[in-house]
């Protein structure tokens, strides 16, 4: 839970979503930049990096207890699921496992919004 209070453990959950989806979106990105189709992943490269900032400012914004914590993470999800899309186009294991992750983040967003 929280890691000095204890005031964001309602938060943990998606936090941690959040910060898995970052994770996998950097590490995507970077995959993709290395696959032989790069000039058609153009967008989904762009979204890949859209969405790990918005997941990782979703998270912070949790963490401080943000009064827009909850719309922060409405937009989040919004961002997560066209991630998810995108990379759902390509069939290598690093986007279909990053769509994974960014469809449990942005599920994880809408319920945090609806707190």
């Amino acid at each position: 839970m929280g890691i000095v209070t204890n005031k964001t453990d309602k938060y943990q959950t998606c936090i941690d979503a959040c910060n898995r989806c970052a994770q996998a979106c950097h590490e995507c990105f970077t995959a993709c930049l290395n696959e032989d189709d790069v000039a058609a992943r153009k967008n989904c490269i762009s979204i890949l990096m859209d969405c790990a900032c918005m997941c990782q400012s979703s998270a912070a914004k949790m963490s401080m207890d943000s009064q827009y914590a909850k719309e922060h993470c409405q937009m989040c999800a919004t961002i997560c699921d066209k991630c998810a899309q995108e990379c759902e186009m390509f069939k290598d294991n690093h986007c279909q496992k990053c769509a994974q992750e960014c469809k449990k983040c942005a599920d994880e967003c809408r319920k945090m919004a609806g707190m």
